[in-house]
């Protein structure tokens, strides 16, 4: 597969997207019709559009980045699977579910579907690693592809299957996303978890053959279920939230096709799941152009390990250091020019543990500038208590500039010899307008995978992903990733 640069923009409260109409035209294919939608019809109009959708629908460039998310999903799946949030999981859960047939991607444990698929979302989840819809800060893949590969391990799943799936569920939670966000944000929901479980209900219910009425109940019950507060980030709760979102989604679809009911406008009632969690609902972004446009084409992937609103900080902060050699000892201030949400994600001042550190954007330019990177490696609890990057982490100061972009910043360094660096970042490394290519992904996956497989088994996983569409049975991609 070559490279593919995705110019695709959009529209969002704070200025990010610009010219969303003109992706939309440029690279989809047609199913259907836009639609305007009354307040009563929503889940109807959603239910009806995802049981009628099949494979062949979606168009090639949709495939080819679906292909993108799950290679990136894998490879954050197997690059967590040693951390103690999965260990520390395993541990309390095993024992209640001995025997269990479902894959912990990474590990040798194996547990039951509902807990397998919480057990990889967490994984995929804990180090911030995974893929961003931009325009709603939703990390779409990690509660949709948990539930789909534990119902491929139950169930023959072909590969184009499992595919089409993967990209149904994304896109449902980001619609419902963009039709809540942000005021449901605000409020303080971790939104990737409480949109999670629609998008693992929708995968789940496909691969399942939910038919209307079905796939309306298996919504309902799924938005039941919201899970995550933003009050977490930075613990290992955090990764909990995607996981058991991917375990509430499928325990949903599973509900709904034997029969058990729920209201059948859940999305859009006066006391539906849109009206109780959000000030603010834009129910069109839910419906409009279903078949037509498709968010994951938003879809971006992270090459820093931790909030994508400190990467045009980390960017800067690394172009800086290589291009002057800078040393820890050369420099006297270090000044951020931020986006607003970057103080109110990750305005932690003094971290004390990696987890922690992932939310520190003092820590993360001091780290960014020792060592020149911003991966696992650099958000250890060791490092984030190490004397020398707290030195520094005291000299970075922060300034909000509220007409930045969200992949935006500006960085300025005063060494002792009197002179002062800048760097510019216009589009931060992975974003939509300077994504992650082809080749990066593979490296990332590569990378990541070497936690828990030998070199030669995390080739032969990666490539089982990159053909998933040839796959007849989609189980292939956990036997690929079992440790």
């Amino acid at each position: 597969m070559t490279s593919q640069s995705n110019p695709a923009t959009g529209p969002s409260r704070r200025g990010f997207f610009r010219g969303t109409a003109a992706l939309y035209a440029a690279g989809t294919a047609v199913q259907g019709q836009s639609q305007s939608t009354a307040p009563g019809d929503v889940t109807r109009i959603l239910a009806r559009y995802l049981v009628a959708s099949k494979p062949g629908d979606l168009p090639e460039n949709v495939r080819r980045e679906g292909v993108r998310t799950l290679v990136n999903w894998v490879g954050c799946a197997l690059g967590g699977s040693r951390e103690a949030a999965v260990s520390n999981a395993l541990a309390a859960l095993t024992p209640l579910y001995p025997g269990g047939k479902t894959t912990i991607l990474g590990r040798r444990e194996k547990l039951d579907p509902l807990h397998g698929a919480l057990l990889n979302g967490i994984s995929s989840h804990v180090l911030d690693f995974d893929d961003t819809h931009l325009k709603t800060v939703i990390h779409p893949a990690a509660p949709v592809a948990p539930a789909l590969l534990a119902l491929a391990e139950q169930q023959k799943v072909t590969g184009a299957q499992l595919l089409h799936a993967l990209v149904l569920g994304c896109e449902v939670e980001c619609r419902i996303g963009n039709a809540v966000y942000p005021a449901h944000y605000d409020i303080g929901w971790h939104i990737t978890g409480s949109v999670g479980p629609f998008g693992a209900a929708v995968a789940a219910g496909k691969i399942l053959g939910l038919n209307e009425e079905q796939m309306r109940w298996a919504l309902g019950l799924a938005a039941s279920q919201p899970v995550g507060l933003r009050e977490m980030f930075g613990s290992m709760t955090k990764s909990f939230h995607p996981g058991r979102a991917a375990q509430n989604g499928l325990t949903a679809a599973l509900l709904a096709a034997h029969g058990f009911t729920s209201s059948e406008q859940a999305l859009e009632a006066k006391r539906g799941w849109a009206r109780v969690l959000s000030t603010t609902q834009k129910f069109e972004e839910i419906t409009g152009q279903l078949g037509q446009r498709f968010e994951l084409l938003l879809n971006t992937y992270k090459p820093f390990a931790c909030g994508i609103v400190t990467h045009p900080t980390i960017d800067g902060c690394i172009e800086l250091r290589a291009a002057h050699n800078l040393k820890p000892e050369q420099i006297e201030r270090v000044d951020l020019d931020v986006h607003p949400l970057v103080e109110e994600l990750t305005g932690k001042q003094a971290p004390a543990a990696g987890l922690e550190g992932k939310f520190s954007i003092y820590y993360i330019a001091a780290v960014a500038l020792m060592t020149g990177a911003a991966g696992p490696g650099q958000f250890t609890d060791k490092l984030v208590r190490d004397s020398a990057v707290n030195v520094l982490r005291e000299k970075v100061h922060i300034t909000v500039d509220k007409s930045l972009r969200e992949d935006q910043g500006r960085v300025s360094i005063r060494l002792t010899d009197g002179r002062i660096l800048t760097r510019n970042i216009e589009h931060a490394v992975g974003s939509v307008e300077k994504p992650m290519t082809d080749t990066a992904l593979d490296a990332k996956f590569l990378e990541l995978a070497a936690v828990a497989l030998s070199p030669a088994r995390a080739r032969k996983a990666l490539d089982v992903c990159r053909r998933v569409e040839s796959l007849t049975d989609a189980a292939a991609i956990t036997k690929a990733t079992a440790a």
